[in-house]
């Protein structure tokens, strides 16, 4: 089940908020969890039981790393997160390692390998990271661990950012998940309305489109398309993902709102951005700050050598890769983030001071489009041939752009960039932020029904409603 389905939107959602909102404080965190549950269940019933079977397990763990100390605590710790990297190293790439293994045997003249494929569970990658956020937080002792089983479960579980995010780290959220009442106001559940139907519009009425000619672009065979037309697949991409995730993103935090979640930003305007570290601090920002916190730091982050920092970063950005997804073009799209992030330091940035904001802006959104044929080829070979054919600027096969798709991607470009201007990335804080005045709650309201009812309208007359990130 996903956000922008009518199923959804339609059943699920409403059946929730009326029971959440009529039952006792006490019994919240109850229907939540059930809720939660119910939701995973529907799209992954077969994996439901193995995660909480590891929930059970996290929950006593840290409960005894709680109770103990010195290399015993960093022992339960470690036991704690290399299980749930276990599972996710399992369910993810384990298919990754056997198709690679028998590649090698066969160029070796072996016989093929015998293997049968094990299923991917839905958002483990998002679910295992704030698994091992728990263990971590409450060993360094941030905060200590909830008493109550149903309040891990609910904080792994919970639908709203379970399938896609946010990232949620266990210290920004473990007050919330016993005590919402400061958040459980109108203000919070009309504007996390307001910013639910924004991300839904987001979605439905910019990334559906564009993936549409997207993945037309790259179904083709690149050798034989013109650089114009692959130029045009790759920006319907990049702004298809951008919208996609940041829609999701938002569906979620809105969500969270609604009910007495404060669940952090996780994009903040990317393609603006004047250099690839930049992208880094505005695209997923609670991916980049979780491995920044519990990966690159502990690793040794700025206090080492140099060298060795240049190795840290890079080495990150390829496990960031190799995180979204278990094949070879993940792999080097994190390698090729890692490299810019480390030539930014070296002499990029230099540079893009030198040249200009916009001229920054432009050349990191060309670099940033590159990266993308990456994440979004089937294989290297695609990479290479489409690739080559941008920078060919060839003419050849062109796919025909009808007049939606045009529309669509100049209003996702003005979007993406309207930030570009300081007073207009303040208007934007200003307006997803929580404390709105009367007449703007009015207004916004207003406008949230307007892009809930045309975005439900576009899902109905629709067959094409991916989420790409729902595979991670």
């Amino acid at each position: 089940m996903v956000f922008s389905s009518s199923l959804f939107l339609l059943y699920f959602l409403p059946a929730f908020l009326i029971l959440y909102f009529l039952v006792p404080r006490k019994i919240k965190n109850y229907v939540a969890l059930l809720a939660s549950i119910g939701f995973y269940a529907w799209g992954a019933p077969d994996f439901i039981f193995i995660v909480i079977g590891s929930i059970l397990i996290d929950f006593y763990l840290v409960k005894w790393l709680f109770q103990s100390s010195g290399n015993k605590k960093r022992w339960i710790t470690g036991i704690s997160v290399m299980l749930n990297v276990g599972l996710l190293a399992y369910f993810k790439y384990a298919n990754f390692f056997v198709e690679n293994l028998d590649w090698f045997i066969q160029q070796l003249g072996g016989e093929s390998v015998t293997w049968t494929r094990v299923a991917l569970p839905i958002g483990i990658s998002f679910f295992t990271f704030q698994k091992m956020t728990y263990a971590v937080d409450v060993h360094r002792g941030v905060h200590p661990p909830l008493k109550k089983v149903s309040d891990l479960a609910l904080y792994i579980l919970m639908f709203p950012q379970l399938i896609a995010g946010p990232i949620v780290r266990f210290n920004e959220i473990a007050e919330q998940l016993v005590d919402r009442r400061k958040n459980e106001n109108t203000d919070n559940r009309l504007t996390g309305f307001f910013r639910f139907a924004v991300g839904l519009g987001r979605k439905v009425m910019i990334a559906n489109p564009l993936g549409a000619y997207a993945d037309s672009v790259f179904a083709a065979d690149p050798t034989q398309l013109a650089s114009i037309t692959l130029w045009i697949g790759i920006l319907a991409y990049a702004f298809q993902i951008y919208y996609d995730f940041a829609g999701y993103s938002d569906m979620a935090i809105g969500l969270g709102r609604m009910i007495g979640f404060d669940f952090p930003e996780n994009f903040n305007n990317p393609y603006i951005s004047q250099n690839i570290s930049e992208f880094w601090r505005r695209w997923h920002m609670t991916l980049g700050r979780w491995m920044r916190d519990y990966l690159y730091i502990p690793l040794g982050g700025n206090r080492v050598t140099p060298l060795r920092m240049y190795f840290n970063l890079w080495l990150v950005f390829l496990i960031s890769g190799l995180w979204h997804g278990a094949a070879w073009n993940f792999v080097v799209w994190g390698a090729f983030h890692g490299f810019f992030l480390v030539a930014d330091r070296l002499f990029l940035l230099k540079f893009y001071k030198a040249i200009g904001k916009f001229p920054s802006v432009i050349l990191t959104f060309i670099i940033t489009l590159v990266g993308w044929v990456l994440f979004r080829a089937e294989s290297m070979d695609q990479v290479w041939h489409y690739t080559a054919g941008m920078f060919s600027f060839r003419s050849g096969e062109t796919l025909f752009v009808n007049q939606a798709v045009w529309m669509t991607m100049i209003f996702a470009a003005i979007f993406a960039i309207l930030a570009y201007s300081p007073r207009l990335e303040q208007w934007q804080v200003k307006l997803y932020g929580k404390k709105q005045p009367f007449i703007n709650l009015i207004f916004m309201s207003l406008a949230a029904i307007v892009l809930f009812i045309i975005s439900l309208s576009a899902i109905t007359s629709s067959g094409f409603n991916p989420f790409i990130y729902f595979r991670f």
